[in-house]
């Protein structure tokens, strides 16, 4: 059968199509391996948690996903910095750190802020030599250690706050599709608009009013 909504295939087989034909015999000796590897990377980063260092939460990109959040690749300098660590200490104790990556708004650096404290808060940090520094677990705490198996932290989708109540006159009129593209429009035109006000104040004389969207053109 086809995938999606695409067309059902109707193969015309010419050629010793018998030769071609693609098995998958090996699917329960590749899900064997698979496992064998992930037993074996838990036990090479052991103490560590298996699943990996510490990931953000972002907002997936696009208006069709953006309502949802996920994991990202890793955690801003700005976020780093707001939780009072350094970008090369973060990466030494399991936080991943995206140099690249900004924050877009308040909110995301808040959770991502909160995020690593409460990483930081629950983290059993083993000394690297003898002696114990500020920060770091003691032989009694060490002891209590136990490597998690499972994801680190899971991201939850945020429950929904909403609630029943009759749609109002103003709602009903609101014309959601037409405000959308002219908050658009006024974003992407604000600079050009700008500029032809600054050129007008400057030169009066010389510079031409451009047609706007709302004077209606002459028909042929």
């Amino acid at each position: 059968m086809g995938k999606g909504n695409n067309m059902i295939p109707n193969g015309h087989f010419h050629k010793d199509w018998q030769r071609f034909v693609k098995t998958w015999f090996n699917q329960p000796a590749r899900r064997y391996r698979r496992k064998q590897n992930r037993i074996k990377k838990a036990k090479a980063v052991a103490p560590r948690p298996a699943a990996g260092p510490l990931r953000p939460i972002v907002r997936c990109p696009t208006v069709r996903y953006h309502t949802k959040v996920r994991a990202g690749r890793g955690f801003t300098l700005r976020e780093i910095r707001a939780a009072g660590l350094n970008p090369v200490f973060a990466r030494t104790i399991g936080i991943a750190v995206d140099p690249r990556r900004r924050n877009k708004s308040v909110e995301s650096l808040q959770i991502n802020v909160q995020r690593i404290k409460e990483y930081r808060a629950r983290l059993i940090l083993f000394p690297k030599g003898k002696k114990v520094l500020k920060g770091e677990a003691n032989e009694e705490e060490r002891k209590l250690a136990t490597q998690l198996r499972g994801p680190l932290m899971p991201v939850q989708q945020p429950a929904p706050k909403s609630v029943a109540r009759p749609i109002t006159e103003d709602e009903k009129n609101f014309k959601a599709y037409q405000y959308l593209r002219g908050a658009r429009s006024i974003a992407k035109l604000v600079g050009i608009r700008a500029k032809r006000l600054k050129d007008a104040a400057e030169n009066p004389d010389d510079v031409t009013k451009a047609p706007t969207a709302k004077e209606v053109k002459p028909k042929k």
